[in-house]
C-alpha cells in the first residue's frame, strides 16, 4: 500500500516537474517525461510499475488513454472543417490505408518481421495521437492550417489505428479455423459503428440533461468522467478497442452540440489531460525492459529511418496530392508524426496475444514500439521549430498583443506597437469603431471576442498578452476573466481603478485583469488625457541611459505603461508590480505633450557623471 502511494506520488512529481521544466526551457515536454521515466525505471530501478500495480496497470492506462481521446475530441469543432475539411478527410480516408500499407511493407522487408506481425504493427503505427501532437503544438507556434490538420489527424486517426490492429489480430486468429476476410472484417466494422452510435447517444443524453438542470453544477464533471469511462468499458466489451471509437465520437459530438455548461469545465478537463499525459508517459517509460532493447537489431534502425523518411512522407504527399494545401505545409505535415501512448499501450497488449498464437516476433513489438516512440518524439520534438521556420509555416515569432475595444487610446497604442514590429490585433464588435484602426493600417477583427466562433475565425495562438480597454469596465473584467485561464492571469490587463474589497461597487480582484498603469487609470481618464494632447512615447535604455534618466526625460505627470524586451516580451507597469528595466529594453510611456527642457536633462546627466567620477576617486584613495 505504501509502495503504491509512493509510486503514484513519484509519477506526479516527475510528470508535472518535466512539464514545468519544459515550460521554463522551451524543450519538448514529452522528451523530458520519457527521459524521467526511463531514468527512474530501467536505469536506477527506483520504480517498477508492473510489480507495483500488477494487473491494474493495463486498465489504468487504457482508461487514461480514453479520457485523453475524449478531451481531445472536445477540442474539434466542425466549423474548422469549413476551412480545412478537404485536407482532414484526405488524411483520414486516404491516409489511414496508405500508412497501413506502407508501414506493413517496411515492417516486413526492412525490419524483417513476419507478415502477420508486420500487418498488425503497421496498423498501430497509423496513429500519431493527441498525447504527443497537442503538447508539441502548445509549445510551438505553427500557422493555423497545418496545426489544425495535425490536431484533427492525431485525434481522429487514433481509434482507427487501434481498429486496424484489432482487425489484423482477429483475422490471423480466426484464419487458423478457415475464416476468410469477409467473415472477419464486417462484424468488426459493425461493432465499431455500433460503438460510435453509443458514443453519440451518450453525448446527446448529456447535451439534453445538462442545460435542463437534470444534473447539479457540482456533479457535472463527475457525471461526465463516469459516463466516459462507462461508455469506454461497455464498448470494449462489444469489441476490443472499440471503446476508443466511442469516446472519440462522444467528445466530438459534445463539442458540436452547443452545450453552454461545458465551457465552465474546460479548465478542469485540460488539467485532467495534463495529469494523465504526464502520468502515463512516466509509467510506460519506467516499465521499459532493457532486455527488450537488447533484441534491437541493425535492421530495426533502418526501419526507423524508413518510417521517418519514406513511410510518413509518402503517406502525406499521396493523400494531399492535388489538394489546396500548399507544398510547404504538405512537407511540414510529412515530417511531423510523433507516436505516443496509444502505440506503446496497444503494442504491449497485442505482443502477448501474438505470442500466444505462436508468432515469436510478437515479443519484439514492445521494444520496437518504444524505439519508434523515442525516435519520433526526439526527432520531431527538437526539430519542429526549425522545420517550421525553414518551410515558412511558423506563426508570429514575437509575442503578440490582443487589444479588445477600438477606442482612440487603443488605436494609438496599437499604432505604436505595430510600428515596433509587435504583432497586434484590435477586436471590436462595431465595424464603425474599427474604421479609424483600419484607416491607420492596423490589423483588426470585427466580431464579439467572447463568441466561440471567434476561436475558429481568429487565430489566437500568436497573442501572449491581452488588454481589454472598452468603454465598459465591467465588460473588460469579463473578457479578462474569460481569457485568464488560456493566456494566464498575469497576462490579461484592463483599464480601471485598483480593486477595493471594502467598496461594494468594486469588482473583486479575482474577476478582473491587472490594472494598467501604477495609478490605475480608468477609461475616462485616458480618454480625457488623450483629448488634452497626451501621446505615447518610446524610450530605449542603454548602459549610459538608464530608467532614472528616462524618468527625468519625461514630464512629471507622465506614466510608464510597458517595458518591451529585445525579444518582444512585454512587461506592463501595474498598480501591483513594476518590471525591472535592463539595457536594450524600450519603455512605452503615456505622457503630456510638454517635454522637460533639454538643459535640465543635460544638467542632471552631468551631475550624475560628476558623482560617478567622485566615487571612483574616493575608491582609489581608499585602496591607496
Amino acid at each position: 500500500m505504501e509502495q503504491q502511494a509512493l509510486v503514484i506520488a513519484l509519477v506526479g512529481v516527475l510528470g508535472i516537474g518535466a512539464q514545468w521544466i519544459a515550460w521554463r526551457t522551451g524543450w519538448p515536454a514529452i522528451v523530458l517525461m520519457l527521459a524521467a521515466g526511463f531514468l527512474v525505471g530501467p536505469i536506477l530501478h527506483i520504480m517498477h510499475p508492473h510489480e507495483t500495480f500488477g494487473a491494474l496497470m493495463e486498465p489504468m492506462i487504457s482508461i487514461g488513454v480514453a479520457l485523453i481521446l475524449f478531451e481531445g475530441g472536445l477540442s474539434l469543432d466542425f466549423r474548422e472543417l469549413n476551412k480545412y475539411g478537404s485536407g482532414v478527410w484526405r488524411l483520414v480516408i486516404l491516409g489511414v490505408p496508405l500508412a497501413w500499407l506502407f508501414g506493413s511493407l517496411a515492417s516486413y522487408y526492412i525490419a524483417g518481421l513476419v507478415w502477420p506481425v508486420s500487418i498488425l504493427f503497421a496498423g498501430i503505427l497509423v496513429v500519431t495521437g493527441p498525447t504527443v501532437v497537442l503538447p508539441l503544438l502548445r509549445q510551438s507556434t505553427i500557422q493555423q492550417r497545418p496545426a489544425a490538420l495535425l490536431k484533427w489527424e492525431a485525434i481522429v486517426n487514433d481509434p482507427f489505428g487501434a481498429l486496424c490492429a484489432v482487425i489484423a489480430y482477429e483475422y490471423f486468429r480466426l484464419s487458423a479455423d478457415g475464416a476468410t476476410v469477409f467473415e472477419v472484417v464486417p462484424p468488426l466494422l459493425i461493432a465499431a459503428g455500433v460503438s460510435g452510435v453509443i458514443g453519440y447517444a451518450a453525448a446527446w443524453a448529456i447535451s439534453w440533461a445538462f442545460p435542463r438542470g437534470a444534473v447539479p453544477e457540482y456533479l457535472k464533471v463527475p457525471v461526465l468522467l463516469v459516463a466516459v469511462i462507462g461508455i469506454f468499458v461497455l464498448c470494449n466489451m462489444i469489441e476490443h478497442e472499440a471503446g476508443l471509437v466511442a469516446v472519440t465520437v462522444m467528445g466530438i459530438a459534445l463539442a458540436n452540440m452547443d452545450v453552454q455548461s461545458l465551457r465552465s469545465i474546460h479548465p478542469f478537463k485540460q488539467n485532467v489531460a495534463v495529469l494523465l499525459v504526464s502520468g502515463i508517459f512516466i509509467l510506460l517509460s519506467a516499465s521499459l525492459d532493457l532486455e527488450s532493447l537488447r533484441q534491437f537489431e541493425w535492421r530495426f534502425g533502418l526501419f526507423l529511418l524508413a518510417l521517418l523518411f519514406l513511410v510518413r512522407p509518402a503517406t502525406i504527399l499521396i493523400s494531399l496530392a492535388f489538394s489546396k494545401v500548399p507544398w510547404n505545409e504538405r512537407l511540414f505535415l510529412a515530417w511531423i508524426a510523433p507516436r505516443g501512448i496509444v502505440l506503446v499501450a496497444i503494442s504491449g497488449l497485442f505482443a502477448l496475444r501474438l505470442s500466444d498464437l505462436g508468432y515469436g516476433d510478437g515479443s519484439i513489438l514492445i521494444g520496437l514500439s518504444f524505439a519508434v516512440v523515442v525516435t519520433t518524439i526526439v526527432a520531431h520534438g527538437f526539430t519542429i521549430d526549425l522545420v517550421a521556420r525553414w518551410l515558412k509555416v511558423k506563426g508570429a515569432s514575437r509575442p503578440g498583443l490582443l487589444i479588445v475595444g477600438a477606442t482612440p487610446w487603443t488605436i494609438q497604442l496599437g499604432r505604436q506597437l505595430h510600428d515596433m514590429k509587435t504583432p497586434i490585433t484590435i477586436v471590436d464588435s462595431s465595424w464603425q469603431r474599427l474604421k479609424p484602426a483600419r484607416a491607420a493600417g492596423l490589423p483588426t477583427y470585427h466580431g464579439e471576442i467572447l463568441n466561440e466562433a471567434t476561436e475558429h475565425n481568429l487565430d489566437l495562438s500568436p497573442y501572449n498578452v491581452l488588454v481589454a480597454a472598452t468603454e465598459n469596465e465591467a465588460y473588460n473584467a469579463l473578457v479578462c476573466n474569460e481569457f485568464a485561464f488560456e493566456i494566464g492571469r498575469d497576462a490579461v490587463y484592463q483599464l480601471g481603478e485598483t480593486t477595493n474589497d471594502e467598496d461594494p461597487r468594486s469588482l473583486p480582484g479575482s474577476l478582473r485583469g491587472r490594472a494598467l498603469f501604477a495609478s490605475g487609470y480608468g477609461v475616462s481618464d485616458v480618454h480625457r488625457r488623450l483629448m488634452e494632447g497626451w501621446v505615447f512615447r518610446k524610450t530605449r535604455l542603454s548602459d549610459q541611459f538608464d530608467v532614472e534618466d528616462a524618468r527625468e526625460n519625461l514630464p512629471d505627470s507622465a506614466n510608464m505603461l510597458l517595458l518591451l524586451k529585445p525579444d518582444g516580451q512585454m512587461r506592463f507597469f501595474t498598480h501591483a508590480a513594476a518590471p525591472e528595466p535592463a539595457p536594450g529594453d524600450t519603455i512605452i510611456s503615456f505622457s503630456p505633450p510638454r517635454q522637460k527642457k533639454p538643459e535640465d536633462v543635460a544638467a542632471r546627466k552631468a551631475a550624475k557623471a560628476s558623482g560617478a567620477r567622485r566615487a571612483g576617486i574616493q575608491k582609489g584613495e581608499a585602496q591607496t
